[in-house]
């Protein structure tokens, strides 16, 4: 992207500062002065050469091998999300981007029609961008960032009311800038107006967008605290919309019998 044309090096870096060198196999007994493993320790331990990898890390090869990339990932105990964003960034998909924009934001008739029957759950569509694209009105009683017209990550960082919705609003924001970086190596440039907004005006998101973690929601728990209400506790389900959009529903529900189920439904 256009504040960062070394991603993959970045990346590289920023994993191998999280890697406790003596569990990674490091012996000495020198002060260490740089967080994590040295790069010439990395390269060892992944059996390359110290100047092969400084080229990788220093964006002279930008397309290693899949094998030097899966000892790497090896070394740095990247988990499954970590490895396919390494793989994105350094073996980026040759599929054309999308040349519709207006396509994108375009949600299938048949998914609205769900939509209109589920008037008992918050269910709302976001496209890669996280822009709310429709819902259900229950979505929106929930929480405002949930109606068409809004963007759940410009809410989270932008918006004062996001850390009275999010009682675990440092959680929710770490997802979901590590969700969006994930997002944006798999669509490269289509949400670099996005990511350089946020980071001009937010500190907190420029911070966590440089620490270049990544991570993919399929499920979870959530807590919302919500007007006249007060805090639920909610668990969510995402399905990812088959086609090049890249639209992904969002279903939220309370457990069965619960007081959270209770007052969701007095919600209705």
């Amino acid at each position: 992207m256009a504040h960062d044309d070394n991603q993959l090096g970045s990346f590289l870096r920023s994993r191998r500062e999280k890697v406790d060198a003596a569990s990674a196999g490091v012996v000495g007994h020198t002060r260490r002065r740089v967080k994590g493993l040295r790069r010439e320790e990395l390269a060892l331990l992944a059996g390359l050469s110290p100047s092969y990898y400084a080229r990788i890390e220093q964006g002279r090869d930008r397309r290693p091998s899949r094998e030097i990339l899966q000892a790497l990932a090896q070394v740095l105990r990247l988990d499954d999300t970590e490895r396919a964003y390494l793989w994105s960034l350094a073996m980026p998909s040759l599929a054309p981007a999308e040349d519709d924009p207006e396509a994108v934001r375009t949600v299938r008739p048949g998914v609205l029609h769900l939509l209109e029957r589920w008037a008992d759950l918050p269910a709302f569509v976001v496209g890669p961008g996280r822009d709310v694209l429709a819902g259900t009105a229950l979505a929106a009683r929930v929480n405002p960032a949930w109606s068409p017209g809004h963007n759940l990550v410009r809410f989270t960082f932008l918006d004062p009311r996001a850390r009275t919705v999010y009682p675990e609003w440092d959680a929710i924001a770490l997802q979901a800038v590590a969700g969006l970086r994930t997002t944006a190596a798999a669509r490269p440039g289509e949400l670099d107006a996005l990511v350089a907004e946020l980071r001009e005006h937010s500190g907190t998101f420029r911070s966590l967008w440089d620490s270049h973690d990544v991570y993919e929601r399929t499920t979870g728990e959530k807590q919302l605290r919500v007007d006249g209400v007060g805090v639920l506790r909610l668990r969510f389900e995402t399905f990812a919309l088959t086609g090049p959009e890249g639209h992904v529903l969002y279903v939220y529900f309370a457990r069965p019998g619960s007081p959270d189920d209770e007052a969701l439904r007095g919600l209705i």
